[in-house]
Parts: C-alpha cells; sequence; structure tokens
C-alpha cells in the first residue's frame, strides 16, 4: 500500500481562496451597485427587469444606468489592474504605474486636446487618448533607453524617473489647454479628468469588453516571456529571448489597456497603482488575474461609496480612488527603494 500524499501546505491553496473570495466579493459588489441608490431597486424586481420583464419606473434605473455602470466599472478596474501590473512587474519597481510614470496622463493630454480642438467625443476620443498614450510611453522608451538589454535596474530606475518628469510636463500642458477652452468645454474636461462612471452606457461597456478579449489573452501569451525577462536582461538574452521585443510587446499591451479605459472613464486615479501590490499582498506572490479583480473591487467600491455615503452630493468614482490612493502613494516612497513588486 502507498503511502498516502502529503497534504498541499496552506501557502500554496493561498491564492485560489483569494481568488475565489475576490470572486464573491465582486459578484456581491455588482448586486449592491444595482440594487442601492435613490431610489432604492428590490432583488426581486432587478431580476425581473434583467430577465427582460418590462417593470415601470424600474426598467430605466436597472438596465440603462445602474447595471451598465456597474459592468463599466468591473471592466475599467480589470484593465486598469492588468495594465498597473505589468509595469509595476516589468520595471521592477511598485511605482511604475501608468499613474506615475506619465502614461495615464498621456492618455488624458490626448483626450484633452481632442476636446479643445476638435470638440471630438465618442470613438475620435478613444483614438485620442491612444495616440497621447503610445506617444507617452514612445517618449518614455527613447528618453530612458528602457527597450534594450543592459543594466536592467539602472534601465528601470531611469525609466520611473523619467516617467515621473514627463507627467510633470503633461500636468502643465493639460492646465494650459484647460485655459484655451471655453468655461463649459473647460468644465466638461475637468469633470472627465476627474475619472466618473456617471456617463457609463452598454456601447462603452462593449468596447471596454472587446478590447479586454483581445489583450487578455495576447497578455498571457506575454507572460511566460514576461518571468524569464525577470531573471534579467543578460540571462533572458542567453535563454534566447529577445528582450527589446518583449518589452515593447508588454508596454503596447499596458498602454492600449490604459488609454482606452481613460477614454472611457476619465483617468480614475492611482486604480493601476494599487491594484498589484495589494494582490500581490493578499496572494503572498504576484498575480495577474487577481490583480484585475482588486482593480475591479476598487472601482466598484469607490463608485458605490461616491454614489451613497456623502449624504445629497454625489462623488465622482475618481475622486474617492485617489483619496485612497494619495496615502499609499506617500507609504510607498517611505519604504526601501527594492522592495519591487516583480521580486
Amino acid at each position: 500500500m502507498t503511502a498516502p500524499a502529503p497534504p498541499r501546505p496552506a501557502r500554496s491553496r493561498r491564492p485560489a481562496l483569494v481568488a475565489i473570495a475576490a470572486g464573491l466579493l465582486l459578484f456581491a459588489l455588482v448586486i449592491v451597485r444595482v440594487l442601492v441608490g435613490t431610489p432604492m431597486v428590490p432583488l426581486d424586481l432587478a431580476l425581473r427587469v434583467i430577465g427582460g420583464e418590462a417593470v415601470p419606473g424600474y426598467s430605466f434605473i436597472v438596465m440603462d444606468h445602474r447595471l451598465p455602470t456597474a459592468v463599466v466599472a468591473l471592466l475599467a478596474g480589470t484593465a486598469f489592474g492588468l495594465s498597473g501590473t505589468i509595469f509595476q512587474t516589468l520595471l521592477r519597481n511598485p511605482l511604475a504605474s501608468p499613474d506615475v510614470i506619465g502614461v495615464t496622463l498621456g492618455s488624458s493630454a490626448g483626450a484633452v486636446i481632442a476636446m479643445a480642438f476638435f470638440q471630438a467625443d465618442g470613438r475620435a476620443l478613444f483614438w485620442f487618448a491612444l495616440l497621447g498614450g503610445l506617444l507617452t510611453a514612445v517618449l518614455l522608451l527613447v528618453v530612458a533607453g528602457g527597450g534594450g538589454p543592459g543594466a536592467a535596474g539602472a534601465a528601470d530606475n531611469r525609466f520611473v524617473l523619467v516617467g515621473i518628469g514627463v507627467a510633470a510636463a503633461l500636468g502643465a500642458l493639460i492646465s494650459y489647454l484647460l485655459t484655451r477652452l471655453s468655461l463649459q468645454s473647460a468644465g466638461d474636461a475637468l469633470h472627465w479628468m476627474i475619472g466618473s462612471l456617471s456617463s457609463s452606457t452598454w456601447d462603452r461597456a462593449a468596447v471596454l469588453a472587446g478590447a479586454l478579449a483581445v489583450l487578455i489573452p495576447a497578455l498571457a501569451l506575454l507572460i511566460p516571456r514576461l518571468r524569464i525577462l525577470q531573471l534579467g536582461d543578460d540571462t533572458a538574452t542567453s535563454l534566447g529571448l529577445s528582450v527589446p521585443r518583449t518589452r515593447v510587446a508588454l508596454i503596447l499591451v499596458a498602454v492600449i489597456l490604459c488609454a482606452l479605459t481613460v477614454a472611457v472613464t476619465g483617468p480614475l486615479s492611482f486604480v493601476a497603482f494599487l491594484a498589484g501590490p495589494i494582490a500581490q499582498r493578499l496572494a503572498g506572490r504576484p498575480s495577474f488575474p487577481l490583480a484585475a479583480a482588486v482593480g475591479a473591487v476598487i472601482v466598484l467600491l469607490a463608485d458605490i461609496a461616491g454614489q451613497n455615503l456623502f449624504g445629497g452630493t454625489e462623488l465622482p468614482a475618481g475622486v474617492i480612488t485617489g483619496a485612497l490612493g494619495a496615502p499609499f502613494l506617500m507609504w510607498m516612497l517611505t519604504r526601501s527603494p527594492t522592495s519591487g513588486s516583480g521580486r
């Protein structure tokens, strides 16, 4: 008789248990987002509406407002969480999120330029935001020299420092552009810059869902190469990996995830920055699926809190995420610089 297999250690089950808990929490938050608000929606009526029944007074609230908002929040948080974790893992630095290194502001600058000079909205806004994010990433690669092999740690730190400088310059550019707008246009742009889910529609949810349907499989194909890249550029090159191509491909996926989401929701501050480190702390190791789930939880919680916890005042989700992220950023800045996300 063979001896029974030893039980799996608790640590090996931890990521799976955390993932299940995150999935259940997401499901609960979607339900809360649909039911809670002014007016409250009874669960049985919400289920009837979702099932296709027309319920006067509730069909519009559920199907045209709250449910698409919940879906957009779920998808946007997923995209931001993945984008931030790609940058943090690739650059071996928890500060290297799109919020900090300028990619989010690059997308925002592209969108503000579109609004200021072309009165663009809808699909055109997506393309301008994507172009702004891509141009920012190209600038970072050129100035920081992040595309080629070499002293990985120095290049990665240089990428982050250059990104912080680029973010400051882009912030100044956006401020200047806002002074060139009419009062109404500037107000619209400022509202969008805060980051809000108030304009969520099924069409916007479809844009995010389509992008994720393409980019998540692409990321899944790149993750094994990213793991090799974490061994160091010299080791990765000796194993036959094309370091420049892999870096550029990963950055391209991260930028598109970030830029398209910014075009839909505006720059929801610090979601990309928070998701990866929180997921790593919960699971005990870096996890892209869990980072996506944590990003979605953050956005849903921020939207629910902003809509319901401040009396008659409804705050955009970006205000809540910014309030959460700022102290976390200060805490990260006081940590040892060697405590990177990808280690």
